[in-house]
C-alpha cells in the first residue's frame, strides 16, 4: 500500500481550510510559511487575527526535524496544530507543547479524514524579535515610519530595523501589525496555493 505524503494530507488539509473561511474576507491562507528568514517553514498558516499555523506529519516523514521546528514555531504563531496520521500520533503528543492542537488523518475507503482531538489554546509566549523576522525590510521601515522613527534606520540591517521595533511597539501593537501587513501582501504565495490542486482551491 502506497504510503501518503505531506502534499496529500495538505490538499485536503487546505481545501477543509478554505470551506470554512470562504465567506470570510479578513482570511488569508499560506502554504509554506517561512519563520526566521526560512530556518523553517510550517506547512499552512491561516493569518485572521491571529497566525494559527498547521505542521503535517505524514507516515511518509520522520519526526527528526519537529524539535527544531516546535522552537521556531513556538516564537512566532499565536497557535499551533500538529496533523498527523495514528502512527505518530503518541510520539508527538510526547513531543509537543500541551497548548498546541491536535488533528488525526484516517483513511477510509480510500478518502482521508481529518478529525480533531485536541483544539489548542493561545501560545503564552510569542517573541517580538522572532515576530519582526516575517515582515520585509521595506515593511519593517514603513511601521518605523509611522512614528517618524525611521530616520537613521534607512541604510542600517533589517536585524537592527527589527530591534528598534522591538523597542517601541509592545508585543500586541506588534502582533495586530504583522498579521495585518501579511495578510494584505498583494499575490504573496496565492500562486503556490493554486498549484496544490487547481479544480479544488478558488483563484
Amino acid at each position: 500500500m502506497t504510503k501518503l505524503k505531506d502534499n496529500d494530507i495538505r490538499e485536503i488539509l487546505i481545501s477543509e481550510l478554505y470551506s470554512k473561511y470562504i465567506n470570510d474576507t479578513n482570511t488569508k491562507i499560506v502554504n509554506e510559511m517561512g519563520v526566521l528568514h526560512g530556518h523553517s517553514r510550517v506547512d499552512v498558516a491561516v493569518i485572521n487575527g491571529i497566525l494559527h499555523g498547521y505542521e503535517i506529519k505524514s507516515e511518509s516523514d520522520t519526526l527528526n526535524r519537529l524539535p527544531s521546528q516546535i522552537n521556531d514555531y513556538c516564537k512566532v504563531f499565536d497557535r499551533m496544530t500538529i496533523v498527523v496520521q495514528r502512527n505518530y500520533l503518541d510520539k508527538t503528543k510526547e513531543i509537543i507543547p500541551k497548548w498546541w492542537g491536535v488533528i488525526l488523518v484516517t483513511k477510509n475507503g480510500g478518502k482521508l479524514n481529518l478529525r480533531q482531538l485536541r483544539k489548542g489554546r493561545l501560545n503564552p509566549n510569542i517573541d517580538p524579535y522572532a515576530l519582526t523576522h516575517l515582515l520585509w525590510r521595506e515593511e519593517a521601515l514603513n511601521i518605523l515610519k509611522e512614528k517618524d522613527l525611521h530616520k537613521g534606520y534607512l541604510s542600517k540591517p533589517r536585524n537592527i530595523i527589527y530591534k528598534r521595533i522591538c523597542e517601541v511597539f509592545t508585543t500586541d501593537e506588534l502582533k495586530f501589525k504583522v498579521n495585518q501587513l501579511l495578510k494584505h501582501r498583494e499575490g504573496w504565495k496565492d500562486h503556490d496555493l493554486l498549484r496544490l490542486n487547481g479544480d479544488l482551491l478558488p483563484q
